[in-house]
């Protein structure tokens, strides 16, 4: 007995957990089906320390339904400031430059500090193991912060000489682990997917083939390895190759 809780333990001190994700995915169907964006971020303030969770709280409505739609029409009915003549949260959705400006927006309810937003995408002399670093960082620091952070997911084709967008996704990261061992290629991740409202495992790595790449030879991305996310499977063609790419971080570091 005494070996089997002490095994245990361990194993959850190699794990960063989100500090509330008892209180599972929010689903995004009970509203749209464009609405992950902010089904994901409700999801990350209601799983977060006692602070964050306060917000939430704050948000009129006594259901998930009603407060999606509060966010939607409070705060994605409003012009969006990356994209002109466009309101942030349309037909196709929100994206995460216009999710980041909902975050402040919510965060201010509570009178907290602004969420951070980073791409993590190769930066200029970055290499990819150190991305897959800093992408681990930035994922475990905001959940030892206390918000678990949205990240922000795309699935991409090989299609006529050229790597295409299909349809992103928005999900949120409740655990990674604590460290990742030298030369790690990858790790995996505990994440809620809002469509279906589902908790699900995946993982993180360095692409065993150049995606995105620039020269043909190095990848200018990580690859999620997601195989129960369903994102734009549909329009993916029979043969070609696709990839899920993580491309931005919301949350505190």
């Amino acid at each position: 007995m005494l070996a089997t809780l002490l095994l245990a333990g361990s194993a959850m001190a190699d794990e960063r957990w989100a500090p509330h994700a008892v209180a599972g995915p929010v689903d995004q169907l009970s509203v749209a089906g464009n609405a992950c964006g902010p089904a994901a971020l409700l999801a990350s303030l209601r799983c977060g320390s006692e602070k964050w969770r306060g917000v939430p709280e704050r948000i009129p409505g006594s259901s998930d339904k009603s407060k999606l739609l509060y966010i939607i029409r409070a705060h994605g009915i409003r012009p969006s400031a990356s994209l002109k003549g466009r309101n942030r949260w349309t037909g196709a959705g929100i994206n995460a430059e216009d999710l980041a400006d909902i975050a402040e927006e919510l965060a201010a309810i509570g009178g907290l500090p602004n969420p951070k937003t980073e791409s993590i995408l190769l930066q200029k002399r970055e290499k990819p193991d150190k991305l897959l670093r800093r992408s681990h960082d930035r994922l475990r620091d905001s959940l030892k912060d206390g918000f678990p952070p949205v990240l922000s997911l795309r699935r991409y084709v090989w299609r006529n000489g050229a790597w295409q967008a299909l349809q992103g996704h928005f999900v949120t990261v409740v655990m990674v682990p604590e460290k990742l061992e030298r030369g790690a290629s990858s790790h995996e991740f505990v994440y809620f997917d809002p469509w279906g409202g589902k908790k699900v495992r995946g993982s993180f790595r360095i692409p065993p083939l150049p995606v995105l790449s620039t020269d043909g030879k190095t990848s200018s991305c990580l690859e999620a390895v997601v195989p129960d996310a369903n994102i734009g499977r549909s329009k993916v063609r029979s043969g070609e190759r696709t990839v899920v790419v993580p491309t931005v971080i919301t949350g505190r570091w």
